[in-house]
């Protein structure tokens, strides 16, 4: 009689490790007011959404960093309007090992996570 492994090994997936975002705003927020926001939690990214609460992507610190000197311009400039990483996000189902290695290949330390609408639901951090 011999003893075989009859339970298949499990595989994390992205909805396993994600976590809810702690910082959100929607795309219309100002450059000025992101890098305020940015700047007083002290956290290094923030969770962008649209109008209707999909995932517009993920604003950092280096995204904002050519609106540092602060000028009318940064007073105007919506969010919407930054070139970030829009995509594509990973998705829940998804395994944490395949999400890990596309993080790693796009240089991101952080991954929006989305349903398959494409609303923001978590994001995943490596």
């Amino acid at each position: 009689m011999t003893t075989t492994l009859e339970r298949p090994m499990t595989t994390a997936t992205v909805g396993d490790l994600m976590r809810t975002p702690e910082l959100q705003i929607s795309d219309d927020v100002t450059a000025d007011t992101a890098m305020d926001i940015l700047h007083s939690s002290g956290a290094d990214h923030i969770l962008v959404r649209t109008d209707d609460g999909r995932c517009a992507g993920l604003l950092t610190r280096l995204h904002l960093a050519p609106f540092q000197a602060r000028s009318w311009y940064t007073e105007r400039t919506p969010v919407r309007d930054i070139v970030l990483d829009r995509g594509p996000f990973a998705t829940a189902d998804m395994t944490a090992t395949d999400a890990v290695a596309a993080m790693r290949s796009r240089g991101l330390d952080a991954w929006p996570v989305v349903d398959h609408d494409g609303r923001a639901i978590g994001l995943l951090s490596v």
